[in-house]
């Protein structure tokens, strides 16, 4: 692990890298959704909390696998958080009717992003939505293309590949791509996807 990455497993680096962007990379899920309609939210791969600010009105819960990350959640946003893998995660209660995947599946393989997708469709909730917010790696040179390299995560995808990963497991509501940057210029490319669980 790098000295940079060692730097973002601590909570406050996190937030202050993080910061900047984190109202921009959440705005196509606050325009495609009826916030104030939420019900119960699973955060996955929470980190250190700062999804849980737009889910004050809701039944919320984070979960995240470093025990440093959800300690500091709990200490700053004062709901519930629980460390874990989400794979071993089962119901104790209701569905949830929102589960959010934000910017975790360019960390993990294309295998484990299957598993842990046919996952969370068990706990989805019959009428409820999954939103994925995640990195893009653009096909040519470019800012964005360095920059989703150099990313903790090793495993940023095309655009056509997030689609196909995610259309595989959820019928597809929302597919968006759009960009992140200072000033117009663009360092990341994102995706959101908004998923209905299928029916035969």
């Amino acid at each position: 692990m790098s000295l940079k990455d060692r730097a973002l497993e601590w909570a406050p680096i996190y937030r202050a890298w993080q910061g900047p962007f984190q109202d921009p990379k959440f705005e196509p899920v606050v325009a495609h959704n009826k916030m104030d309609g939420i019900r119960r939210v699973l955060d996955v791969g929470c980190g250190p909390g700062t999804n849980a600010p737009y889910f004050s009105q809701c039944e919320y819960l984070g979960v995240d696998i470093n025990p440093g990350y959800i300690a500091s959640a709990k200490r700053r946003y004062r709901r519930e958080f629980i460390t874990a893998d989400v794979t071993a995660f089962e119901l104790e209660a209701e569905p949830f009717d929102f589960i959010l995947v934000n910017s975790f599946f360019h960390h993990v393989s294309d295998a484990e992003t299957d598993r842990i997708l046919h996952h969370l469709g068990t706990l989805l909730a019959e009428e409820g939505h999954i939103h994925i917010l995640d990195l893009v790696l653009p096909e040519g040179p470019s800012l964005a293309r360095l920059l989703a390299r150099l990313d903790r995560g090793d495993h940023p995808r095309p655009l056509s590949r997030w689609k196909e990963i995610f259309e595989h497991h959820f019928e597809p509501v929302v597919f968006e791509p759009y960009s992140l940057g200072p000033a117009g210029i663009t360092f990341w490319n994102m995706v959101y996807f908004k998923g209905a669980l299928r029916h035969p």
